[in-house]
């Protein structure tokens, strides 16, 4: 009986997670590539911002990258949030013409408590803005030539008042960081297959834009102030609560910016417990039953596997049939991604990754139940 107990949860999860992952398949699959049209005649202003702590050595050459951008009507505004490694100054040599410099520390009431610093300093950024178009970054990025016009015309042409965008890692240098470049990919597909179906809502800060009227009209971050992070997904769940048929993935190649993998274990860590401590706030069940659904199925699989001492074959080859069927699963929907991204290459090793990727989303869905605070970028947070 509990053999048998055992088998029907495992397949049930299993299930419930393959219809999850064909339903993202088929969402991307259906969401078309958007490129821009030639000749098109934009008037849409974008304000640039740029949060940034700490990133001297890193944001002079996202500052670059906007140098380049095709698109003239735009300005760039880096807010310093407390930087000690002369990220400012860094910022105030740079030649970039429509750039400004607004520093946080100027702009905060003095000796007041705060958690959400990198959303304080967006909405100082905002309030500072000139663009009816608000696009953002983060310090450690690089943007493409096209990437602000792609969302300006976008913008203006599908009349989005949010949109999200790809996020990809780049220039990895070993085994772990492909990893971190596969899982990425992952999750940009699962990100543009649920706005595109409307049944997942997430983003990532590093590439979205939102007009500033929303923003004005969903009173930005209001509500999510205790949340050091988020400043992304509770925008666009605030969004598509609003005007869920004016929220859209803008799937572009031309719009896709890159990043860098964490270097360590120990800053991987970091990072995703940052995400993840923030998942019980979400917005209605749905997010919260996929999110606790893929825990539930990485953490049978490996119970079964640490398990096979009392059970027997029976444990390891149960724990083998849901790793073998999570991964089939995944190396279809990863395909079509890493297919249209360009970066195939990525699936070499592939189960070594599933493997790395059942091992990460159990211990770290479990930290993020049980640690509520975390340092990041020398700053202790929750």
């Amino acid at each position: 009986m509990p053999f048998t107990i055992l088998s029907l949860t495992g397949l049930f999860l299993l299930l419930a997670y393959a219809v999850i992952i064909q339903r993202c398949l088929t969402a991307w699959n259906m969401l078309p590539e958007w490129k821009p049209a030639e000749g098109a005649e934009l008037q849409t202003f974008v304000t640039v911002l740029i949060p940034a702590r700490n990133e001297a050595p890193r944001i002079g050459r996202l500052l670059d990258s906007l140098a380049r951008q095709r698109y003239p009507y735009f300005e760039v505004i880096v807010i310093d949030d407390h930087s000690t490694d002369g990220t400012a100054e860094a910022v105030e040599r740079h030649p970039l013409k429509n750039l400004r410099l607004l520093r946080l520390s100027e702009h905060l009431p003095p000796g007041k408590s705060i958690t959400a610093y990198k959303k304080k300093a967006l909405e100082l950024g905002i309030q500072h803005a000139r663009g009816t178009l608000i696009l953002t970054t983060d310090a450690d990025c690089e943007a493409p030539p096209g990437w602000v016009g792609a969302h300006a015309e976008f913008q203006e042409t599908t009349g989005a008042v949010f949109i999200a965008a790809p996020v990809l890692f780049h220039c990895e240098q070993n085994l772990f960081q492909r990893f971190q470049a596969l899982d990425f990919t992952g999750m940009m597909a699962v990100t543009a297959a649920g706005i595109h179906g409307r049944f997942l809502y997430m983003a990532n800060g590093a590439n979205l834009s939102f007009t500033k009227a929303l923003f004005q009209q969903v009173q930005g971050y209001s509500g999510n102030e205790q949340h050091a992070s988020g400043d992304d997904i509770f925008l666009i769940q605030k969004a598509a609560a609003l005007a869920p048929e004016k929220v859209a993935f803008l799937k572009s190649r031309e719009a896709t910016i890159r990043t860098l993998p964490m270097p360590d274990q120990r800053s991987f860590i970091q990072q995703r417990l940052r995400w993840g401590t923030k998942n019980n706030s979400y917005r209605g069940l749905r997010i919260t039953l996929v999110l606790g659904l893929v825990f539930l199925l990485c953490w049978f699989t490996l119970g079964m596997l640490l398990a096979s001492p009392v059970f027997g074959l029976y444990g390891l080859g149960l724990a083998l049939a849901l790793f073998i069927g999570k991964g089939v699963a995944d190396y279809f929907f990863l395909s079509a991604a890493t297919s249209f991204f360009g970066r195939s290459s990525l699936l070499r090793r592939f189960w070594l990754s599933e493997a790395l990727h059942v091992l990460y989303i159990a211990l770290i869905g479990l930290l993020s139940l049980l640690v509520k605070r975390y340092e990041w970028k020398g700053r202790r947070v929750r």
